[in-house]
């Protein structure tokens, strides 16, 4: 597409890739990662969490009801990580294991200095996920994992934002009306100065 540079978003996992991204190319002109520590990030409670949800997709046949999981997606804020339904096949699943496992050494404290480009972290302040025996009773603390690296990664030129409100979990601060009003004004800021 003859495009030079590009700037990289990403939730959560799709956060983690764009770190991912962000070592391998000098093409990237900022990185923002939401939902996803740049620093300590959760790849050993991740492997277990889909390596539970890949056996349970294994023995739970995945909805093919779209009322069914259109009602389950209607209210984000309300996910009951510990018994929610599955709704990828095994293979999908699979998929997110072959991710963790591959990143099983992976150390982000050491690439740091690889990111030269504008970088936002941010997370909902009660991104929080304890998952249930099912999924093997860990927990993924997002905001905890920014908020207690705050400092380093600053240090490391980071822009960190901790999005304050009700019920400001893992759903919620990925939903566009909460990602916009942050995402722009850091972009403009940031990337279109520049330009």
């Amino acid at each position: 597409m003859n495009v030079s540079k590009f700037s990289y978003y990403g939730y959560s996992w799709l956060a983690l890739a764009g770190l991912q991204l962000a070592i391998r190319t000098d093409r990237l002109e900022s990185l923002v990662m939401g939902g996803f520590p740049p620093l300590d990030g959760p790849y050993a409670e991740m492997l277990t969490v889909t390596n539970n949800t890949y056996q349970m997709a294994l023995i739970q046949p995945a909805s093919s009801d779209p009322a069914e999981s259109e009602q389950e997606s209607a209210a984000p804020e309300a996910t009951d990580w510990d018994n929610i339904r599955i709704q990828m096949v095994p293979e999908q699943t699979r998929q997110f294991v072959t991710l963790y496992e591959s990143l099983a050494g992976f150390k982000d404290r050491d690439i740091q200095e690889l990111l030269v480009m504008p970088r936002l972290a941010f997370a909902g302040e009660q991104d929080k996920i304890v998952y249930g025996d099912n999924f093997g009773g860990v927990t993924v603390d997002i905001a905890g994992k920014l908020v207690e690296h705050l400092p380093l990664l600053e240090q490391l030129g980071w822009d960190v934002a901790i999005l304050k409100g009700n019920g400001m979990d893992h759903t919620k601060a990925m939903q566009p009306e909460t990602v916009l009003p942050v995402l722009k004004p850091w972009l403009i800021r940031n990337v279109l100065r520049e330009s």
